[in-house]
């Protein structure tokens, strides 16, 4: 269990990194349009992922 969970961990990392890898000013606006948001719509986004990945996992198991 604690290796699919640093195997996840890395995946993560990965896809995260990807954006400013390939294409920093895009990332950097990204994050400049993020932080210009209330924080209720970061909550928002935040629990939408959170479901989005709940759904996938469960589809993949």
């Amino acid at each position: 269990m604690a290796a699919n969970l640093i195997a996840a961990l890395g995946l993560m990392l990965i896809l995260e990194g990807l954006m400013p890898l390939l294409s920093p000013p895009s990332w950097r606006e990204a994050m400049r349009r993020i932080a210009a948001m209330r924080d209720g719509q970061i909550r928002f986004m935040g629990l939408a992922a959170a479901l989005a990945g709940l759904l996938l996992l469960s589809a993949a198991a």
